[in-house]
């Protein structure tokens, strides 16, 4: 009697099982665990770009200087007419921190010419004109005094060669609050001798400008002050001999 090997079903299923998890598995190097990664987590997000703030400059204050031509005391200018030279010299007997718009400015000039060449001829300085110009601190223009003329008075006019020479003052009158500077435009006109004893004349001229700040008065009073904005004509300058 041949003996019968008994059936095993269980290790057939066991085998089975192991087959078809074999067969289904991931492969180790796709398998999470086993690399310690995932492709989502591979892939890590880029941070957002942050926009630093940039900080704003602090405003800077911004000084003007106002040209001052007689800020030394005194301004001196050779100028030419013809064959003229003009020596000038300008000054004023109020000091420049009491030339305030509301004063009364003082502006002296002395004037002696010279001929090149001289062959003897007289030189006489028939006319001078002055004009001002007031503006503010941007360079608006603002109400200005008439032009003045001081014509002279003798014939034929001043005699400025050496030993002599032209002297005179004219006072500007008060100006507008927000006045900054007053520019002076001043006109020599000259005789010259045609000859050392002819009655004929030549008639030259030559023009110059000056510039003076007006002083400002503290800021406290400069607040506190209403600016005259009337736009009424200034008042005139005046020649004192």
């Amino acid at each position: 009697m041949t003996a019968r090997r008994p059936f095993r079903p269980a290790t057939l299923l066991a085998a089975g099982m192991l087959f078809a998890l074999t067969a289904c598995g991931t492969a180790p190097w796709d398998d999470p665990e086993t690399t310690g990664s995932t492709a989502a987590a591979d892939a890590t997000p880029t941070d957002a770009a942050t926009a630093t703030p940039t900080a704003e400059p602090a405003p800077v204050e911004t000084i003007q200087v106002i040209q001052n031509d007689l800020a030394a005391g005194n301004a001196q200018r050779t100028l030419t007419a013809g064959a003229a030279s003009l020596g000038v010299t300008y000054w004023s007997t109020l000091s420049m921190d009491q030339w305030v718009s509301g004063a009364s400015k003082p502006l002296s000039l002395s004037i002696s010419g010279s001929l090149v060449p001289d062959d003897g001829q007289g030189l006489y300085l028939s006319r001078v004109s002055l004009s001002a110009d007031v503006k503010d601190a941007d360079g608006n223009a603002l109400p200005s005094p008439a032009v003045v003329t001081d014509d002279a008075s003798v014939e034929p006019g001043y005699a400025i060669t050496a030993p002599y020479s032209y002297n005179q003052t004219f006072v500007v009158p008060p100006v507008d609050d927000r006045a900054a500077s007053v520019t002076f435009t001043l006109t020599y006109e000259v005789l010259i001798q045609t000859t050392p004893t002819s009655e004929d004349y030549a008639k030259q001229s030559a023009v110059d400008t000056l510039t003076v700040a007006i002083a400002q008065p503290p800021a406290e009073a400069t607040d506190a002050a209403t600016p005259d904005a009337s736009g009424e004509p200034a008042a005139d300058v005046t020649a004192t001999s």
